[in-house]
């Protein structure tokens, strides 16, 4: 058997924070019980957010901790190409035309206005449905424009999002489901059934940045060769639109670990922006490495 290969893949959009540090060294100690490797990869697709001094404190911080990763660390906005690819494969998929991917034309603004007049139509008699983050389902109603249609939108330059026709997508593949060897939110384990179709048809690229962390993380644990996923129970969900794309790509599958959440003193997953939580903070008020392990409940 080779060697288990597992990963970290902050964000470089804010210091990292207890709940951070709770997950990279769960892989960590992982993969050097396994003897097996551990990866860094920096997933820096939103230009707007990630900022290289972000980027600079993921480093030191991990360094501080203890941790050390292969070289070299993968940065995602270098390699934008092989997403793009990954598109393209995805559009030449399933029916004839534009495949199993189609542009879509409105803001979150007009998806939800969209969703409110539905709701509230006298013929409506249940809500909209939502995603498991709670998000409301696109509606689909680019789904109904032409071809022409589209490329007239795309040519006069107007932002759109390109979305999985999910329904299409699931005619492509059967009996989705993954290995998994922690648990979820309602204590999900071992085989578990994927249910993409609860995500309805989820953003994959957009028009300025030609991927999404869904896309993107599959493709990337796939060339990284990640044998182990190991992330927070918030994630545990989003592995059923995971899957698909790994059976619709025909790419190698992980198996899975989702962890608990490290929460703060109300009962809320941490937030970037909560400086009482932050590595940073936390070392200057003279905490060492061996305290972060504790507060996180590590031995």
């Amino acid at each position: 058997m080779p060697p288990p290969v597992f990963r970290f893949a902050p964000s470089p959009n804010g210091y990292l924070h207890l709940g951070h540090a709770y997950s990279a060294l769960l892989n960590f100690d992982l993969a050097r019980q396994g003897q097996g490797k551990f990866l860094l990869r920096i997933e820096d697709i939103d230009a707007t957010r990630c900022r290289p001094e972000f980027e600079a404190a993921i480093y030191e911080d991990l360094g501080w901790l203890g941790i050390s990763w292969e070289m070299p660390v993968r940065r995602q906005s270098e390699h934008f190409s092989k997403y793009r690819e990954a598109v393209e494969k995805l559009s030449g998929l399933g029916r004839s035309g534009l495949g199993l991917i189609y542009p879509a034309f409105e803001s979150r603004a007009e998806i939800a206005r969209l969703v409110t007049g539905r709701e509230t139509d006298a013929t409506a008699d249940e809500p909209w449905p939502r995603d498991p983050d709670g998000a409301q389902l696109y509606p689909g109603v680019a789904k109904s424009l032409s071809a022409e249609a589209h490329r007239q939108l795309i040519e006069q330059g107007v932002p759109y999002a390109l979305r999985l026709d999910m329904a299409a997508a699931l005619t492509q593949v059967s009996d989705l489901s993954w290995v998994e060897h922690g648990a979820g939110p309602n204590g999900e384990t071992g085989i578990v059934p994927a249910r993409p179709e609860a995500w309805g048809d989820v953003i994959l690229a957009r028009k300025e940045t030609p991927t999404s962390y869904h896309l993107s993380v599959v493709i990337d644990d796939a060339l990284q060769g990640i044998t182990d996923v190991v992330r927070g129970e918030d994630l545990f969900w989003s592995t059923s639109v995971h899957r698909l794309l790994q059976s619709l790509l025909g790419v190698s599958q992980p198996a899975y670990r989702h962890h608990r959440l490290v929460l703060d003193s109300a009962g809320q997953k941490l937030s970037k922006s909560t400086r009482s939580t932050a590595l940073r903070e936390l070392r200057r008020e003279g905490a060492t490495p061996a305290d972060i392990r504790s507060l996180v409940g590590l031995p």
